[in-house]
């Protein structure tokens, strides 16, 4: 599979993948490298005019089992993707018999393994608390922002704005989080959370997707909001969220923020020619 140019125009395998309906196209590119420029990324993500996704990922051979690039359906990169590493760690250990693995990403090393009952769980890092490695635009206290509704901000290798509310069902959030992703105390833009508060363990949660707009779920989303809602006393450590898309477990722990959850193989297939050539 070379790299995507006018002159050398071949078919692409793929994968669709979802994680509790937050879904993604998997490029296997561990044989061979693939060029993902921001109008294929685009092209490839439109939900009309081409597969659709909420994030495309490329595997590629790695410090560890793998290593693995984000996009975003705008064409845009991220760090990270907490639910298409889930995905992509299940297809891993399935394809190579394992119990744990290793991964790579721009946000550093992340460690993934068989949680049993069909679930798998990644250690996302250590969450990012200080205001210039989320980042933001100055220096603030990040638990609580000079934003209407007094947010937290929380980074994990993406910068997220989590809002805690009465009844996370009841907000507008397509506009809200269109607004929220651009405010200027965020220079590379966030994800958006709205999150209330159901038990002590128990969180109900929305989420704007930075790059994309409403998902059903959102991987490090929800590590984020567990972060937020444990250090502002609202939750311990190991919270369940409760996604539009269905359930993530997550467990902040001293050697990261542990996310469990199911996750879907949903078809295999070939990008064509044409259709490549279209996007060029």
């Amino acid at each position: 599979m070379p790299g995507m140019s006018t002159n050398s125009i071949t078919e692409l395998p793929f994968m669709k993948m979802h994680g509790l309906g937050n879904d993604f196209v998997v490029v296997d590119a561990r044989a061979n490298p693939v060029e993902i420029t921001p109008a294929m990324a685009r092209g490839i993500g439109h939900r009309q005019f081409g597969v659709g996704f909420d994030q495309l990922t490329v595997v590629e051979q790695g410090a560890g089992d793998a290593h693995l690039t984000f996009y975003n359906s705008d064409g845009s990169t991220s760090a990270a993707c907490g639910n298409a590493t889930r995905c992509i760690a299940r297809w891993l250990l399935d394809e190579g018999n394992k119990s744990e693995l290793h991964l790579t990403t721009d946000r550093g090393d992340l460690f993934a393994r068989d949680a049993g009952d069909g679930l798998t769980s990644v250690n996302m890092g250590h969450p990012q608390v200080l205001w210039h490695e989320i980042p933001l635009a100055e220096e603030m206290d990040t638990l609580e922002l000079p934003i209407e509704g007094g947010p937290t901000a929380t980074g994990m290798g993406n910068p997220h704005c989590t809002f805690f509310v009465e009844n996370a069902e009841q907000v507008r959030l397509e506009e809200f989080g269109s607004r929220c992703e651009h405010h200027p105390l965020y220079p590379e833009r966030t994800n958006v959370q709205v999150a209330h508060l159901v038990a002590p363990d128990h969180l109900r949660m929305r989420v704007w997707e930075r790059g994309v707009g409403i998902t059903l779920a959102s991987g490090s989303s929800s590590c984020a909001t567990a972060v937020a809602a444990a250090r502002r006393g609202l939750t311990g450590r190991k919270v369940q969220i409760d996604l539009d898309g269905g359930t993530l477990w997550i467990d902040w722990r001293d050697d990261g923020v542990w996310m469990t959850g199911a996750t879907m193989h949903v078809l295999s297939g070939v990008l064509t020619p044409a259709f490549l050539e279209s996007l060029t």
